[in-house]
C-alpha cells in the first residue's frame, strides 16, 4: 500500500534542474509578454483622443499624447481632423500588429519551453525508477509511477507554462491597465479600491479549498489507471471467465468517483468566476453612472469632467483588468493542481534508493560462481520481528547444481532474490566470488548472473531483439546456441520470420513454455558465472524440462546453476537440494538423502508420485 503523500518541501528547488536548456527562451517568453501587453495597453489610450477628437466639433487644432490629461509637451499637433484620425487610427493597427507578433512569438516560445521543462522531468522521473531497488518499487504501485510521470508531468508542464506567460501577462496587465485608469480619473478607480480585495479574497478561499479536493482526486486517478491497467493486461483472462460486464461496473465505479472528486473541485471555481464577474460588472455599472455625470459636465464645462473618448478608454481599461483577473484565478486553480502533482513528484525524487554502490565498489567482476549465505536473515518491512528468511547458512561451490523446493510462502524466491542484489540481508551477508554483494558495482554483479523469473517478461519486437538483451553484442551463431540448449530453436524456426518474428506486446504471440525457454536462451547469453531458475521451466513437459537441464550441465558446466521448482523431477539429479519451509532450512542434501531422512521433501515426492500414477491409470 502507497505511503500517504507527505508536503513538498523544497519541491520547485528540486526540479528546477530541469529548465536547463530551456532558461533562455523562458525569459524570452516573459520579455515578449511584457512587450505584448504594453502595446495592448496603449490602444485603448489612442482610441479615446479620436472618439474625443470626433465628439467635439468646436476643435480647430488636434492635439495627441500619450496621456489623457494636459500636456506641457504634446507628441503631435495636427489641424486637420481626417488627417489627425487616420494617423491615431494607423497607429493603432501598428500597435495592434506588433502587440500580434509578440503574443504569437510568446506561445511559441512558451510551448517550446514547457515541452523541453516537461520532457526533462519526466527523463528525471524515468532515470530515479530505473534505478529503484524492489524495495522501492515495493512502496509504489505501477499505475501510480505511470500517472505521476504522465498526467502529474503534464500538469506541471501547463503550470509551467502558465508561469512564464499567464503569470507575467496578467498581473502587468492588471498594473498597467489599473494605472491607466487612474491617470483617466482618480475619483472613478476608488471603486476599484473596494472591489479588488474582495476579489482576491474570494481567490484565495477558492485556493485553499479546492487543493486538498484535487489531492484526492489524483489519488484516485491512480486507481483508475490501475484498473485499467489491470484490465488490458489481463484481457484474455477477463474474457475467459466473462466478467466484462463486472470489469465494467467496476470501472465505472472508479471513474465516477474520479468524476465526483473533480466536479467537487471545480464547482470551487465555479462559484468563484461568477462572483468575480458579479462584482466587476457592478463597477461596470458605478463607473457608467458616475463618469456619465462626468461626461455630461464636460460639455457645460470642458475644463473639468471627462471626454467621451475617456470614458471608453476607461471602460476598455476595466475589461482589461477583469480579463487580468479571470487570469490569475485560473493561474491560482492551475498552481492548486500542480501543488498536487508537485508533491507527488518529488515524492518519486526524495524517494530514498537504498541500494545502490558502496563509495570503495569493487569494479571488478566475481572471480568465480559461489556462493555463501552467512547467517542471513532478511525482512521485507526492515522489521527483526517479522523475518522472511531467518538463519540462513549456506554454501555453493561455482560450477555446482542446487536445487531449492518447499511449499508456497516458505521463501524460496526471496532467498535467490539476495543474490543479485535485488534485495539487501537484514543481517548477515551474502557472498559471491567469496566477496559480500554488497562490495561489488552493481552493474559488475548483476552482469555475473543470469536470472530467469517467476513472471517471464518478453518486450514488445522480435525475438532477435528479446534475446539481445542478454547481450547487445551477441551474433547470430551465439543466439541459435543458446536457444538451442534452452530448447527454444525448433520452435523459434518453425515461425515464419524464426529470429525476426514479432512477438508483440509481451510475448502474446507465444505460449507459457515458450516464453519461458526464450527467457532462458536470454539470459544464457549473457554467459553468467551464476544461473538462476526460479520455476521457470513449470510450464514446459517434463521432457523438455530435462532437456534443458542436460544442455545446461553439458554446454555450461562452469556455471552455478540454482534451481527453484515443485517438481521433484526438475531438482532430483542436482547435486544438492535444499528444502525450504517458513523462511528457513529444513534440510541439505541429494534426493536419495532426503528420500531418507527428510520428511517434508519426502511427502513432497511421495504426492507427485502417487498423482503421476493416478494420470497414467
Amino acid at each position: 500500500m502507497e505511503r500517504q503523500i507527505p508536503r513538498a518541501k523544497g519541491g520547485l528547488k528540486k526540479i528546477a534542474p530541469c529548465v536547463k536548456g530551456y532558461g533562455a527562451v523562458s525569459i524570452w517568453t516573459s520579455v515578449l509578454v511584457a512587450f505584448e501587453v504594453l502595446f495592448e495597453v496603449f490602444i485603448p489610450l489612442i482610441m479615446a483622443q479620436i472618439v474625443n477628437v470626433g465628439m467635439d466639433e468646436n476643435l480647430t487644432s488636434f492635439t495627441f499624447s500619450l496621456e489623457l490629461g494636459k500636456l506641457s509637451e504634446p507628441i503631435f499637433v495636427m489641424t486637420n481632423r481626417i488627417e489627425f484620425i487616420v494617423t491615431c487610427g494607423a497607429m493603432m493597427v501598428a500597435m495592434a500588429l506588433v502587440s500580434l507578433l509578440c503574443g504569437t512569438l510568446s506561445g511559441k516560445f512558451a510551448a517550446t519551453a514547457a515541452t523541453g521543462f516537461a520532457t526533462n522531468l519526466r527523463q528525471k522521473l524515468f532515470y530515479k525508477v530505473e534505478n529503484f531497488s524492489f524495495a522501492n518499487l515495493d512502496r509504489f504501485n505501477t499505475a501510480s509511477l505511470v500517472t505521476r510521470l504522465t498526467t502529474d508531468v503534464t500538469n506541471m508542464q501547463n503550470a509551467y507554462m502558465m508561469i512564464i506567460r499567464t503569470l507575467v501577462r496578467a498581473p502587468f496587465m492588471l498594473i498597467m491597465a489599473l494605472c491607466m485608469a487612474i491617470s483617466i480619473s482618480p475619483d472613478l478607480s476608488i471603486i476599484f479600491g473596494v472591489t479588488l480585495p474582495l476579489l482576491l479574497i474570494g481567490i484565495l478561499i477558492g485556493v485553499r479549498v479546492t487543493f486538498p479536493r484535487f489531492e484526492k482526486m489524483l489519488h484516485k486517478y491512480d486507481d483508475m489507471n490501475e484498473s485499467t491497467q489491470e484490465n488490458l493486461i489481463g484481457i484474455r483472462a477477463v474474457k475467459a471467465f466473462v466478467r466484462e460486464d463486472n470489469e465494467t461496473k467496476k470501472f465505472k465505479q472508479v471513474s465516477e468517483t474520479v468524476r465526483k472528486l473533480q466536479y467537487s473541485a471545480e464547482k470551487i471555481m465555479v462559484i468563484v468566476f461568477p462572483f468575480m464577474q458579479l462584482l466587476v460588472y457592478a463597477c461596470i455599472i458605478f463607473i457608467m453612472l458616475m463618469g456619465g455625470k462626468d461626461v455630461i459636465n464636460s460639455h457645460n464645462n470642458p475644463a473639468n469632467g471627462l471626454g467621451m473618448g475617456d470614458l471608453t478608454a476607461f471602460l476598455s481599461y476595466v475589461m482589461q483588468i477583469l480579463m487580468s483577473l479571470m487570469m490569475v484565478a485560473m493561474i491560482f486553480m492551475m498552481i492548486v493542481i500542480s501543488r498536487a502533482s508537485l508533491d507527488r513528484i518529488v515524492q518519486i525524487i526524495d524517494e530514498e534508493i537504498d541500494i545502490r554502490d558502496a563509495d570503495d565498489a569493487i569494479d571488478d567482476a566475481p572471480k568465480d560462481g559461489s556462493i555463501d549465505f552467512d547467517n542471513v536473515d532478511f525482512s521485507y518491512s526492515r522489521n527483526k520481528d517479522v523475518l522472511n528468511l531467518e538463519n540462513i547458512d549456506l554454501h555453493i561451490k561455482s560450477g555446482e547444481t542446487v536445487g531449492i523446493i518447499g511449499g508456497t510462502g516458505s521463501a524460496k524466491t526471496t532467498l535467490v532474490q539476495l543474490i543479485p542484489r535485488l534485495y539487501d540481508v537484514f543481517d548477515g551477508e551474502v557472498k559471491v566470488g567469496g566477496v559480500d554483494v554488497r562490495r561489488y558495482k552493481i552493474d559488475n554483479l548483476r552482469a555475473s548472473i543470469g536470472m530467469v523469473l517467476q513472471k517471464n517478461v518478453l518486450f514488445s519486437g522480435t525475438i532477435k531483439e528479446n534475446l539481445l538483451w542478454g547481450n547487445p553484442n551477441a551474433t547470430q551463431e551465439e543466439m541459435e546456441h543458446a536457444a538451442k540448449v534452452a530448447q527454444a530453436h525448433d520452435f523459434i524456426m518453425s515461425f515464419p520470420k524464426g529470429y525476426d518474428t514479432d512477438l508483440g506486446q509481451g510475448g502474446v504471440n507465444v505460449s507459457g513454455g515458450q516464453k519461458q525457454r526464450l527467457c532462458i536462451a536470454r539470459a544464457l547469453l549473457k554467459h553468467p558465472k551464476i544461473m538462476i531458475l526460479d520455476d521457470s521451466t513449470s510450464a514446459v513437459d517434463t521432457a523438455t524440462d530435462a532437456a534443458i537441464r542436460g544442455g545446461l550441465k553439458e554446454e555450461f558446466g562452469d556455471t552455478t546453476v540454482i534451481i527453484i521448482a515443485q517438481r521433484i523431477a526438475s531438482v532430483e539429479n542436482a547435486d544438492r537440494i535444499v528444502v525450504m519451509n517458513n523462511g528457513k532450512i529444513d534440510a541439505i542434501g541429494t534426493h536419495e538423502q532426503l528420500l531418507a531422512s527428510n520428511e517434508i521433501y519426502r511427502d513432497v515426492c511421495l504426492s507427485q508420485q502417487k498423482g503421476s500414477d493416478e494420470e497414467e491409470g
